[in-house]
């Protein structure tokens, strides 16, 4: 099987990880990172970091959007309405229309509130945005937000920030095997082999922050990443061996003796 490059949204990516943009120590650091992890997207929180306040430090300073591409996301949201205010802002700041929609639940799992998460995808999609969703792994719903217009369906490996790696492969995999969009997986990610693990299930790429943001080697950590997401697609890609209960021999049973 031949690679093809990311293409969301009728545009094409070089590298599948995503990269947020929160939790570094300053935005230098945030800079190394994200330079170390060949990442073409990174998430921007639109509430959270400053990007229109040239009096002050900004991220644009030490990313060049020319170059790399922005995601306005809605991280601190809990409504539809806020989460919309909040993209149009965006629009208006950077012109970006390829977003990422983020409507949390409770502020102590920030979990997806996904009749507000469909809502809102309804009506941002409506204004010509093209809308990457956040999401829980429920198959049903992912189908109901790509019949709404999503571009993208991102659905957690785990609770945002916790590391926990991939909890319900059964359910990302039916959600590869039903939907044609882009299926990347957003929140929960720890290691390196939790990244290789999501591109070995067939997703197409892996959005990461608080796992580099936080290690205690963030550059190291954004390169790890770079290298899991590769060889994870690499491997899904080369077709894996079918799993057996028994052994089988690596040589056939006729030799020389």
């Amino acid at each position: 099987m031949i690679e093809k490059k990311l293409k969301i949204a009728n545009k094409y990516f070089k590298s599948r990880l995503i990269v947020g943009t929160g939790k570094y120590k300053n935005f230098k650091e945030c800079a190394n990172a994200i330079k170390a992890s060949g990442a073409d997207i990174v998430t921007v929180a639109v509430r959270r970091v400053n990007i229109s306040d040239k009096n002050k430090a900004r991220l644009m300073d030490y990313i060049n959007p020319k170059k790399t591409t922005y995601l306005p996301n809605t991280a601190g949201c809990f409504n539809a309405e806020d989460a919309i205010r909040t993209l149009r802002l965006a629009r208006e700041i950077g012109g970006w229309k390829l977003v990422k929609l983020e409507v949390l639940g409770d502020k102590k799992n920030l979990f997806p509130e996904m009749i507000e998460t469909l809502r809102s995808t309804e009506l941002l999609t409506k204004e010509g945005f093209k809308v990457m969703v956040y999401c829980n792994d429920d198959p049903l719903m992912a189908k109901r937000l790509e019949n709404a217009g999503a571009v993208a369906i991102m659905p957690l490996a785990a609770p945002i920030g916790s590391g926990l790696g991939i909890q319900n492969k059964i359910n990302i995999q039916i959600i590869r095997k039903q939907t044609k969009l882009p299926l990347i997986i957003d929140a929960g990610i720890g290691q390196a082999s939790d990244a290789s693990i999501a591109m070995e299930l067939g997703c197409d790429g892996v959005l990461i922050n608080t796992a580099i943001a936080r290690a205690k080697n963030p550059i190291m950590m954004a390169e790890a990443m770079k290298l899991a997401v590769i060889s994870g697609r690499k491997s899904f890609l080369s077709g894996r061996i079918s799993p057996n209960l028994f052994g089988s021999a690596s040589t056939t049973n006729k030799g020389i003796i």
